[in-house]
C-alpha cells in the first residue's frame, strides 16, 4: 500500500490500483493497456450491467442460496442500485477500444460491486468472480447488457421521442387543413397539394416508424444469458438463464427472456443488425422530413419561401440578418452519422468466429451512440423547428398559380398531347395557362373556367 495506490491482485500477480477508486486488477490493467480514443464505455451499458448483476444475484440466491447467500445478495443489490441512482460514476473508466468480447467491462463492473459492497459489509464478502459473476462468463454478460441497453434505449427514450414529434405533426396537419399549394416531383413542379396532405406524409413515415422500432424490441428482449462460456451453460444452473430473465422483467418492467439457443446468442449479432436496420429507418425518414422542411422555407426572397421556420440564432459571421435552418442541418448530420454506425454494426455482427463474436463493445457503442443521437435530435428539432412552422399563405397561392403543372386538369377535356403543348408554349412565351389554351383555340374561357379549379385536384 502507498500513499496513493492500493495493492490488488488477480491471476497474473499484483498490479497498482488508485486508493480512491473501488475498481481491481483487471479493470486497472485494461485501463493502462488501451489507452486508446475518448469513447469510453456508454452508460446505458453500466446501467444495463447493473440490472443483470441484480438479477444474476437474485437468481443465484434462489437456486445456490448455500453460495449466494442473503446478506451477499442484499449488498449486491445495494450496490446496484448505487449505480443505478448514479451515485458511482467515475468507476467506470474503461474504453470503447478494448478486449472485443467486453470481458473487461464485465469484470470491472464486478470488481466495483464486490469492493464496495466489501465496504458496505464492514468485511470481505464479496469476490469479483466467485460471487457477483457466478453462474456467468462475460460471453453470456456482456450481449445480454448490450440487449438490455439497446432495449432501454428504443422503448424508454427513442420512441417516446418519435411520439412527440408525430403529436406535433398532427396538431400541424389539424391546423393546416384546406390550404392548397403546388405539390413538386423530382424538385419540378407537380399537381397540387393540400398542405395538411404534405404534412400527413411526415408523420406517417413516424408511424411506420414507431411500428417498426416496436417490432424489433422482442429480438432484443432476448438474452444469452445463461450460455456462459460458449453456450453450453457450464458452471449455471440449469434454470439460471430464465430466472435472471424472470428478475430482470421484475426489475425493469420490460418482458426479457432467456434465448432457446445460447450458441445463437453468444456468436450471431443479427437481432442488433435487425434492429439497428428500424433506427436507420427513422434517421433516413428525418432526413426526408428534414430536407423537405428546409427547402420549403429556403429563401426568405430567392427560394420557395412557402413555410416559415422559428429563427433561433444569427446564420452569418459575414452577411447581417442572415438566418439558417440550422434544426434541419443538425438532424440531417445525425442522419449520416446513424446510417455510417449501421455500417459499422453490421461488419461487427458479421465476424463472429466459432463460438464467440469479438466486436461486441463497437458494436454496443455504435447503437447507443444512434439511439442517443435521434433523441437527443428529434426533440430538439421538434421543440425549435417543427413546433413553430407556419405557412407563408401568399407565396404558396402565388407558387401555386404559377405552376403550369396545373395543365394536368385539361388533359381529360383536350387530351394528353395537345394539354402538354399549352405548358410548353406557357412556359416560352411566358403566358398563362389560360392565355395559352385560348391562343390555340382548344377551349373557350368558359370551358376552361369550368375545368381549372385547383382546389378541387387535391
Amino acid at each position: 500500500m502507498t500513499e496513493n495506490y492500493r495493492i490488488e491482485h488477480d491471476s497474473m500477480g499484483e498490479v497498482r490500483v488508485p486508493a480512491d477508486h473501488y475498481w481491481g486488477a483487471q479493470t486497472q490493467r485494461s485501463f493502462e493497456n488501451f489507452p486508446i480514443g475518448w469513447e469510453k464505455m456508454p452508460e446505458l451499458i453500466i446501467r444495463a450491467f447493473a440490472y443483470l448483476k441484480e438479477a444474476c444475484a437474485r437468481a443465484n440466491h434462489e437456486l445456490l442460496p448455500e453460495r449466494m447467500t442473503e446478506e451477499k445478495k442484499a449488498v449486491i443489490e445495494q450496490v446496484c442500485e448505487e449505480i443505478l441512482q448514479g451515485k458511482l460514476p467515475a468507476e467506470f473508466p474503461l474504453a470503447v477500444w478494448q478486449t472485443g468480447s467486453g470481458t473487461q467491462s464485465n469484470m470491472n463492473v464486478n470488481e466495483v460491486i464486490a469492493n464496495r459492497g466489501n465496504v458496505i459489509a464492514g468485511h470481505k464478502l464479496l469476490h469479483p468472480n466467485d460471487d457477483v459473476n457466478m453462474s456467468q462468463s462475460s460471453n453470456d454478460t456482456f450481449p445480454s447488457a448490450m440487449h438490455i441497453a439497446a432495449a432501454m434505449a428504443v422503448h424508454e427514450e427513442l420512441l417516446p421521442a418519435v411520439g412527440v414529434l408525430k403529436e406535433t405533426l398532427q396538431r400541424l396537419e389539424k391546423e393546416n387543413q384546406g390550404i392548397v399549394k403546388s405539390g413538386r416531383t423530382h424538385l419540378m413542379d407537380a399537381v397540387p397539394i393540400s398542405f395538411s396532405q404534405e404534412i400527413s406524409g411526415w408523420r406517417g413515415m413516424l408511424d411506420q416508424a414507431e411500428k417498426q422500432l416496436k417490432a424489433v424490441l422482442p429480438s432484443l428482449y432476448e438474452l444469452a444469458i445463461g450460455g456462459t462460456a460458449v453456450g453450453t451453460g457450464l458452471n449455471a444452473p440449469g434454470a439460471f438463464g430464465e430466472n435472471c430473465a424472470r428478475e430482470l422483467e421484475t426489475l425493469t418492467g420490460l418482458p426479457f427472456t432467456s434465448e432457446e439457443n445460447k450458441f445463437h446468442a453468444l456468436t450471431s449479432h443479427d437481432a442488433y443488425v435487425y434492429a439497428h436496420g428500424a433506427v436507420k429507418a427513422l434517421a433516413a425518414d428525418m432526413m426526408k422530413i428534414a430536407n423537405d422542411i428546409r427547402w420549403l422555407a429556403s429563401g426568405p426572397r430567392n427560394g420557395l419561401a412557402e413555410i416559415y421556420i422559428p429563427e433561433n440564432e444569427p446564420g452569418s459571421s459575414i452577411m447581417p440578418g442572415k438566418v439558417n435552418p440550422t434544426q434541419c442541418e443538425a438532424i440531417t448530420m445525425i442522419a449520416v452519422q446513424v446510417m455510417g454506425n449501421d455500417t459499422a454494426i453490421s461488419m461487427a455482427a458479421s465476424q463472429g468466429n466459432f463460438e464467440l463474436n469479438v466486436f461486441l463493445p463497437v458494436m454496443a457503442y455504435n447503437f447507443l451512440q444512434s439511439a442517443r443521437l435521434l433523441t437527443d435530435g428529434i426533440l430538439s428539432f421538434e421543440k425549435r423547428c417543427v413546433s413553430g412552422i407556419r405557412p407563408n399563405t401568399e407565396k404558396m397561392k402565388e407558387n401555386l398559380n404559377r405552376s403550369l403543372m396545373l395543365v394536368t386538369a385539361l388533359s381529360p377535356e383536350i387530351g394528353y398531347e395537345k394539354a402538354a403543348e399549352v405548358a410548353k408554349k406557357a412556359y416560352k412565351e411566358g403566358l398563362t395557362l389560360k392565355e395559352a389554351v385560348l391562343e390555340l383555340g382548344y377551349m373557350t374561357e368558359e370551358a376552361f373556367d369550368q375545368c381549372f379549379k385547383p382546389e378541387e385536384m387535391i
